[in-house]
């Protein structure tokens, strides 16, 4: 399996200071994307979209927006401690639907840093749709990080880049050779994995609210 660490580990680690997880500054009412984890999949942890929207709302959540049914949320809030909201999101689903998935959020700004810092990008022939995004709850130490890139699956290649996994599938993502329980047990942090074309979508509608603001 080709692997590498992105350039973006230092970085992003200094800028999570201020922003992502933690927290952010800036804008009074931000643009926040919020993936939940493990939602309806198959029989297990179903959410209807209408009624996701309905909670991030009931929590003073603005301009909710849902994109597809894997737990994909786009909202606008006042609220700066963004590792506080999505403790506050996560127990309000608890709390309604009966189970906890975890709740990852990223600024519109970290967002496009993820596609700025995409490994393949000058690549041709990568299929969108066969390119894996992880995103994490909070940075992998180094020495985790070492020891996921000697993980072998080829023909499958990771890159790792601050709190970004990066994974392209070029057989698809049906049976990957790459186990994520393996990974995520290495890095020991939590992470929700978005194919590309729904993280560029996710980008467009996060970067549409900003712009009407």
């Amino acid at each position: 399996m080709s692997r590498g660490i992105g350039g973006g580990f230092l970085a992003g680690l200094v800028a999570s200071l201020a922003s992502g997880q933690g927290g952010y500054t800036g804008l009074a009412m931000a643009v926040i994307v919020s993936m939940l984890r493990g939602v309806n999949l198959v029989r297990h942890n179903r959410i209807k979209m209408d009624a996701l929207r309905a909670l991030y709302e009931s929590l003073g959540l603005r301009d909710v927006e849902t994109y597809v049914v894997s737990g994909n949320v786009v909202f606008r809030t006042k609220t700066r401690n963004l590792t506080a909201l999505a403790k506050r999101i996560e127990d309000a689903i608890e709390r309604s639907f009966g189970f906890r998935p975890r709740v990852i959020l990223r600024t519109p700004a970290e967002l496009r840093d993820v596609v700025a810092r995409n490994p393949f990008r000058t690549r041709r022939g990568i299929e969108p749709s066969k390119l894996l995004v992880t995103f994490l709850e909070g940075h992998p130490a180094a020495e985790a990080m070492e020891q996921v890139l000697k993980i072998k699956a080829d023909p499958e290649e990771m890159h790792i880049d601050g709190r970004e996994v990066y994974i392209y599938f070029p057989n698809g993502m049906a049976r990957p050779k790459l186990s994520w329980v393996t990974v995520e047990k290495k890095l020991k942090t939590a992470g929700t994995g978005r194919n590309w074309n729904s993280v560029t979508k996710l980008l467009e509608i996060a970067e549409r609210l900003e712009a009407a603001e």
